[in-house]
């Protein structure tokens, strides 16, 4: 099989179309108005379902086992956190339709043409190996805790499915969270149901006061803003014509009732005292009846493949992102394969330690996230005042295209906000280690900062520094 190069505007196979098991054979190039089909309905289920899984009900947990907060307290700063995270998930949806390209080629606005292999390259690691590791570990301690598996097999087995979703493509992804969806649902709520009746919810917490707050809400919004950089990969093949209104708010509301439930439900079950020497996976089933455990066990499975299904995905369409003139043969389905090894290979690695390598991932991919979306939603604000569509469509396979205003935010939000206010096990910033109570609010002030830098750098007048190479 063959792929058109990143940025060429061939059509695809016209075999395509909206059929379900066909492998895709678009790259990062815009798709083409024939091959556009589906509705914004479709991107509530693709951004629920990946979210209902165990990953998701960790964030809750370390908000009060790790965090030192009350069950109150951490749900208030989940759903804060999911919130911002959500709203910015559905503006950067709208781009899909607009243009029919993935979100790391829609960067390039931003960042210029080579200047956004940068965020490509960061995406693609977090995405195809970070979180592809992170939620393979916890569906492969679901299969062992279900079965008696050994993890490595159980690893092994369950990666298998998750790359094989992503090797098949785009509307297969979109069929399989439309069909987990009503499974996982059902499953989590009876299982939260379960948790809320046995909880102590009004526990005082351990005193992580404003500092856990900043912490939880941190975790919370790195979570849900970290599905961003992957936004339109979901709505590019939506219709130019697709309801503008409804292409913002499903994925939107997708996105923040399954983190916030799923969440606060983790948070409920960190008031319970788990059994000794229990993995991750079953200190959350410990206390529930054998038949619920067994399906919440299922259900962490089927919603860690959900969820990887995505990463993989998104993972290699963010590297041929780059542009790079790559040779046929390496394709985005062959890129998925590439991508899902390498998050394998991280998953072995983490599987002795799994609780303390999430808790410090889930922190630390805000870092990069919250100063690039500062960035892109600064020159998608200004975008309207600059250029119409057709020009801003030029700028995308551009090649002479640049924005060192862009690439200079983005460094600079990240080396200021790091250093100064970061708050993990390894390294301490120079805040938080005067002043405990700032907690971590490095994606925060990284956000605020390259968004300020970016709005007084760029050109008023649409990018006029176009001309020559990054």
């Amino acid at each position: 099989m063959t792929t058109a190069p990143a940025d060429s505007t061939g059509t695809l196979a016209p075999a395509y179309g909206d059929k379900v098991i066909a492998v895709e054979t678009a790259g990062s190039e815009p798709i083409p108005d024939a091959e556009r089909h589906g509705s914004p309905l479709q991107l509530l289920w693709t951004w629920a379902s990946p979210n209902i899984e165990f990953a998701t009900v960790y964030i809750g947990v370390i908000a009060v086992l790790f965090f030192g907060l009350s069950f109150w307290q951490a749900t208030a700063a989940i759903v804060l956190g999911t919130a911002v995270g959500a709203v910015t998930q559905g503006v950067l949806s709208l781009d899909g339709p607009r243009f029919g390209v993935p979100q790391m080629v829609i960067g390039r606005f931003s960042f210029g043409h080579r200047g956004n292999i940068l965020p490509s390259a960061a995406n693609g690691l977090v995405a195809g190996v970070g979180w592809f590791a992170v939620n393979s570990v916890s569906a492969a301690f679901a299969l062992n805790t279900l079965t008696g598996l050994r993890p490595l097999p159980s690893l092994l087995l369950v990666v298998v499915a998750e790359i094989l979703i992503g090797f098949i493509g785009h509307n297969f992804v979109h069929t399989f969270e439309k069909y987990a969806f009503p499974a996982l649902a059902v499953i989590f709520l009876l299982a939260g149901a379960w948790t809320v009746k046995d909880a102590d919810l009004g526990g005082g917490g351990t005193g992580g006061g404003i500092g856990g707050f900043l912490l939880a809400f941190s975790a919370a919004w790195g979570y849900a803003a970290g599905w961003n950089p992957y936004a339109t990969d979901y709505s590019r093949y939506l219709p130019r014509t697709a309801n503008k209104l409804k292409t913002i708010v499903y994925p939107a509301v997708g996105l923040f009732v399954s983190v916030a439930v799923v969440a606060v439900i983790g948070a409920a079950s960190a008031t319970i005292v788990a059994p000794k020497d229990a993995t991750p996976t079953a200190a959350f089933t410990g206390h529930l009846p054998g038949w619920l455990g067994d399906l919440v066990l299922i259900a962490i499975i089927l919603g860690a493949v959900s969820a990887n299904a995505l990463n993989v995905y998104s993972g290699a369409i963010s590297i041929a992102s780059f542009g790079l003139n790559l040779p046929t043969w390496l394709s985005r389905s062959v890129l998925v394969v590439v991508s899902g090894i390498a998050g394998t290979a991280a998953a072995w690695a983490s599987l002795d330690d799994a609780g303390a390598a999430y808790e410090a991932f889930l922190l630390v991919i805000a870092y990069w996230v919250a100063p690039w979306l500062g960035v892109v939603l600064v020159e998608r604000w200004l975008q309207g005042r600059s250029a119409t569509d057709e020009e801003l469509a030029a700028r995308l396979t551009d090649r002479s295209f640049t924005n060192w205003p862009g690439i200079a935010a983005l460094l600079i939000g990240v080396a200021v906000s790091v250093p100064l206010f970061s708050n993990q096990e390894d390294y301490v910033g120079y805040v938080p280690k005067h002043w405990p109570s700032f907690g971590d609010s490095t994606p925060l002030v990284g956000f605020l900062l390259s968004a300020v830098l970016y709005a007084v750098l760029r050109r008023p007048k649409g990018q006029a520094a176009s001309a020559g190479s990054a």
